[in-house]
Order: C-alpha cells, then sequence, then structure tokens
C-alpha cells in the first residue's frame, strides 16, 4: 500500500512526523505507521512500548494545543500506529507553524491556510468577522429587499435580522460585502471563441454589491445564451445553457468562495458551454461525493448564503449542485464538476446543439467560425442537392440556430 493523504510510512523515529501530526490535526484524522519502509514493507522498531513512550513525548512537547492521538502496536510485525484525529482547537502548531498533506507529502501551510485555521478554531466564518470598513451604505439591498421580499421600511433593525453587525455591533464582512461600495473582488467574465485569445466581450463586477454582481452577471448570461424564435404566430424562448443552472452556479461561486482569496470568481463563456471557477476549494469536512450528492452543507459564509435565501436566489441550503444537475436530465450533455484544493470549477455545456439532426450538424459547422454561407455553399461542401441544402438551412432557421441576411439571389445565413 503506498503512502496517501491520509497515511505515512516512518521507518524510524525522527522529529520529522511532528508535521505530518500538525496536519492531520489540522485537515482531516490520518496514520502514522512507524517501522514500515517507503515501500509499505515492515521493518520493526526496536522495543516498541519504549518508542510508544517516545512519540508521545515528542507530541506533548513539540505540539501546540496537545492534539488527541492513539498509539497501538502490532507485535507480530513490531511496528507502531499513531493515529491523530482533526481537532476542534484550530491550529495545531509545530514550532509556531501549521502544516497540511498535499497527496502524500506535508507541506507548510501558507497564510491563507493559517487564516482559515484560525477562524475555523475560533468557531468563525469569514462573512461575521467585523469589516474594516464601517462607512457603508445598502441602497441596492434596500432596493432588492423591497423588490424580492416585499418589505417595505428599511432600517437598522433589518440589518441587524440579515445578521450583519458582529458580536460588537459593528458591521461584519457580510455587510461590507452586500453594501453598494467595497474593497472586495469580484466576477470577471470573458467571452470568447474556442480560441481563448480572441476575447469578444469582457467585463468586471467588483468593488459593488455581490447582489449587483449576481444580478449584472445574470444579464450578460441572457444576452449571449437566450433568444426567442417565431414559430409560425408563435414566439417561443430558447436557452442555450439552462438558467437555473446557471445561476445556481453563480450563486454557489458567491456564497460558497474563499473571500481571504483576492481573486476574482472567472467566468469564461465560450460558444458551446460556459465555466465558472471560484476561488477556494471545499470547506474542511466535505469531501467531492458530500458535494456533488449534497450529502453534507456546509457553509463557507452562511450570513451571505442567508441573505441569498432570503432574495429567493437560493431555494434551499445545499441543494445547488443536485439543481444544477436536475436542469440537464434531459440531456446527453451533462455538468462537469472539476474540485480542486484552491477552486471549484463548474463547466454548463450548451444543451441546444446537440439537437440538431446530422445534416443539420453538417451545416451549422460551416457557420461556426462566423462565416455568412448560401446555398451554393452548402451544396458545393455537402454534395446535397439544391432543394435539401435549401430545405435544411431553412430548418436552422425555423430551429433558431440561423438567420437569414439579404434577399434573393443575395440570400445568405449566418449563425445566430
Amino acid at each position: 500500500m503506498r503512502e496517501t493523504r491520509t497515511l505515512e510510512y516512518k521507518e524510524k523515529i525522527s522529529n520529522s512526523f511532528l508535521k505530518t501530526v500538525s496536519a492531520y490535526a489540522n485537515y482531516g484524522t490520518g496514520r502514522i505507521i512507524f517501522g514500515v519502509d517507503d515501500q509499505g514493507s515492515a521493518v520493526g522498531i526496536d522495543d516498541p512500548v519504549k518508542a510508544c513512550l517516545d512519540i508521545e513525548n515528542k507530541i506533548n512537547d513539540s505540539i501546540s494545543p496537545k492534539p488527541d492521538f492513539t498509539l497501538q502496536i502490532d507485535e507480530d510485525k513490531q511496528v507502531i500506529t499513531l493515529t491523530v484525529s482533526e481537532g476542534i482547537h484550530k491550529p495545531y502548531l509545530y514550532k509556531a507553524k501549521a502544516y497540511k498533506r498535499n497527496d502524500s507529502s506535508t507541506v507548510e501551510a501558507d497564510r491563507l491556510d493559517l487564516t482559515s485555521l484560525i477562524l475555523e478554531g475560533e468557531n468563525l466564518t469569514f462573512d461575521e468577522l467585523p469589516s474594516h470598513t464601517q462607512e457603508l451604505k445598502f441602497s441596492s439591498l434596500e432596493k432588492k429587499l423591497k423588490e424580492n421580499v416585499g418589505i417595505e421600511n428599511f432600517s437598522t433593525d433589518i440589518l441587524r435580522t440579515l445578521g450583519l453587525f458582529s458580536k460588537d455591533r459593528k458591521f461584519n464582512n457580510a455587510a461590507s460585502l452586500l453594501a453598494d461600495k467595497n474593497d472586495f473582488p469580484g466576477i470577471d467574465i470573458a467571452r470568447t471563441e474556442e480560441n481563448i485569445s480572441y476575447i469578444l466581450d469582457r467585463r468586471t463586477f467588483s468593488g459593488i454589491s455581490v447582489l449587483d454582481q449576481y444580478d449584472l452577471t445574470i444579464e450578460m448570461y441572457r444576452q449571449y445564451y437566450q433568444y426567442e424564435v417565431i414559430d409560425g404566430i408563435k414566439r417561443r424562448s430558447i436557452e442555450k445553457i439552462p438558467e437555473t443552472a446557471f445561476r445556481e452556479a453563480c450563486a454557489n461561486a458567491l456564497i460558497h468562495r474563499n473571500w481571504n482569496i483576492p481573486a476574482n470568481i472567472r467566468i469564461i463563456m465560450f460558444p458551446d458551454r460556459i465555466e465558472m471557477i471560484s476561488p477556494g476549494g471545499l470547506p474542511n469536512g466535505v469531501t467531492k461525493e458530500d458535494y456533488l450528492q449534497s450529502k453534507v452543507s456546509i457553509l463557507r459564509n452562511p450570513i451571505l448564503g442567508g441573505v441569498f435565501f432570503r432574495m429567493h436566489y437560493i431555494e434551499h441550503f445545499g441543494t445547488g449542485v443536485l439543481r444544477i444537475l436536475e436542469s440537464y436530465k434531459n440531456s446527453s450533455r451533462k455538468p462537469v464538476f472539476d474540485i480542486n484544493e484552491n477552486s471549484i470549477r463548474v463547466v454548463l455545456p450548451d444543451i441546444v446543439n446537440e439537437k440538431l439532426s446530422a445534416d443539420q450538424q453538417i451545416v451549422y459547422e460551416m457557420m461556426k467560425d462566423g462565416s455568412e454561407i448560401a446555398t451554393k455553399d452548402v451544396i458545393e461542401h455537402t454534395g446535397f442537392s439544391r432543394s435539401k441544402s435549401t430545405a435544411v438551412l431553412k430548418s436552422l432557421v425555423s430551429d433558431g440556430f440561423a438567420d437569414i441576411v439579404g434577399r434573393g439571389r443575395g440570400t445568405k445565413y449566418r449563425k445566430k
């Protein structure tokens, strides 16, 4: 068995294992097995009883605060298993430094990691800490509360009900994030072709209320991924990417992101998909399976999440991923969730183009680079008859995939 994030082998007892004790106490229960080489083969420890006392003394003398651990001896193999439990009094320091596991190695926690550990150890979240700015205005929050919740009189009591004051009666970070102006990062959106170096449109929403960031982002989504098609005397709306999925992904990115990281949420709008990258991985205690199946919901910013819930921007806590998946239940293309240590990437694919017939797909590909094509171009490219080429082009228009440009002999077609 190879070493993993939660398993480390030590052939001998040296102080290096104390870094891993710090890592397990800070980030999740793990085991260190003494008397085993790097390949996982038992080589044994001389006098394991005395060795256990040595391990215990080293931990008690070197790790602060003292972690919860157990020692067990395998008398047949003469190996010792040290199990360190994740603690609640974080950070657990070795020589005044905190450590974490990076796959099968132990590394020092950086400043952002240390800040998060301190908050967790004090049972605090970032959004409930006092804001460094106390001169805050809330015209945007007031407007949206009146529109979405029906509140008539906006007052300090409303702000208090929303949890926007810290214990010392100062505005907290949640209040700052919801204020009309703040110093926090925001959302950076780029609309591009498949080649990301060619930007068609770019907008950055930062330094403003997260509610405005959310609304402006939804507006940009609607501009490029929703359109109407006239079908006979009826007008029907087409969503290339389900709005429900995009809304949930955007709300989740704002609510669950790590605001300690000074980086924008990045949204890249491709012709056939949207990619959304949120700073900060999963909260401690939440696995990828928990996240994807909504088994465990730990809000990184619960006050902010509560406001989004009251605004009806989210329906229920912890169900965002399920709602995204539900919106794709009838599609062969499914969302992708790429979970990393310091970010979460969500990919929402286009569900419209998959509805193209084989003939439509061939012709539609001719327009993908923005080209305007005529019936004769389709004939030359595909070998279709004139009547078939005309019929496919007209079907692309009626199904909402293409527009007609010009009239008569100069009629051409382009991607909608």
